[in-house]
């Protein structure tokens, strides 16, 4: 898939000593470095499992709470901003989680070159940059061009989960993935998950949060 314009800005947030540490220390064992070439997941985790896919980790608390509590999937996340990325490493590191890697990058430029058609059990896509101006909504990650990737990547059957606190952010998830004809919509109290920190600064601020929860569609 060829990149346009991108759907994140390269924020030079400071990282904690600890946070450096971890990049410098776990990443080479606990990461997985970007590559033009598709990965293996057994490879990787060591064992034949579900294998799900978090673009936007975040600080990574919610991730590592997901892995944790679902031992028997394996989840790859993918970040961009440092800080992020080591404080998600210092959890994976501090839970001992074997079933969960991180890959900084691009979530686009991951999916579509290193992700085998047909390979993952689900895709998170938590509280997304909601570029809120109506002129940057060009921005936004979920186009149509990334619910086809999608549904590229996502084995049938499998699930996207999508959460984010701008109403007109997720009528416009919504109709995306609705107007596809390889995703069908199902009720998104069937994918529970944790409340993450933007979340909790959404309802802070009033926001409705919305999940919105699709299925690729069996062929």
């Amino acid at each position: 898939m060829k990149r346009g314009v991108r759907s994140f800005v390269l924020r030079q947030g400071r990282c904690t000593p600890s946070q450096k540490r971890a990049l410098e220390d776990l990443l080479p064992r606990l990461g997985i470095p970007f590559a033009d070439r598709f990965l293996d997941f057994a490879e990787i985790f060591n064992r034949t499992a579900p294998v799900v896919l978090e673009i936007g980790s975040g600080m990574g608390e919610t991730t590592a709470q997901i892995a944790e509590e679902r031992s028997d999937t394996d989840f790859i996340a993918v970040e961009v901003h440092g800080p992020g990325v080591g404080s998600l490493l210092k959890r994976i590191d501090e839970r001992g989680l074997t079933n969960l890697r991180v890959v900084r990058h691009d979530a686009i430029e991951v999916l579509a070159t290193m992700i085998v058609e047909r390979s993952l059990a689900g895709i998170h896509l938590f509280f997304p940059d909601p570029w809120p101006k109506k002129r940057h909504h060009k921005r936004r990650l979920v186009q149509a061009d990334f619910a086809a990737l999608a549904a590229r990547k996502l084995a049938p059957g499998g699930y996207l989960h999508a959460a984010t606190d701008w109403p007109d952010y997720a009528a416009q998830i919504d109709t995306v993935f609705s107007s596809d004809p390889f995703f069908e919509k199902l009720p998104a109290r069937s994918a529970p998950r944790p409340v993450t920190k933007f979340e909790r600064r959404g309802i802070r601020l009033g926001h409705p949060v919305a999940d919105l929860l699709f299925r690729r569609r069996q062929e």
